[in-house]
């Protein structure tokens, strides 16, 4: 099991931030640009615990050589059922440096936008204090 799924699974917010590298680049599923850094990476993925309901990771897929890695979930999102996909790239230190989320339905997608876009506000302040 990837520490990242363990972490999340645990609800262990410290430890999903740890794994993540400085630089780290988180590209969202509703945003086009993806965002730069730890700060802001850290509080997308805090948002994102308040929002997710019911969230299981329901299989997880390694690459061979350990650097890529691919953890799939369910979730629900103000009353939609999604399932996703987070796609991790390790640098040579074991740190995230890449973090690429994709969810479906398009309906669900949605429902993740608008109760993200509710959290943008604090999303801010958390990366300000990051």
């Amino acid at each position: 099991m990837h520490p990242f799924r363990k972490a999340v699974e645990s609800g262990d917010m410290d430890a999903v931030v740890a794994l993540l590298a400085d630089d780290v680049v988180f590209t969202s599923p509703v945003a086009f640009k993806p965002y730069a850094g730890k700060p802001i990476t850290a509080a997308i993925l805090r948002a994102v615990s308040r929002v997710f309901e019911d969230f299981a990771y329901v299989r997880e897929i390694a690459n061979p050589d350990g650097r890529d890695h691919a953890l799939v979930f369910t979730a629900t999102v103000a009353g939609r059922q999604l399932q996703g996909c987070d796609f991790l790239h390790v640098d040579e230190h074991g740190r995230i440096d890449e973090l690429t989320v994709m969810v479906r339905p398009l309906s669900a997608a949605q429902a993740l936008s608008e109760a993200m876009g509710a959290q943008f506000e604090r999303i801010a302040r958390e990366a300000a204090a990051g």
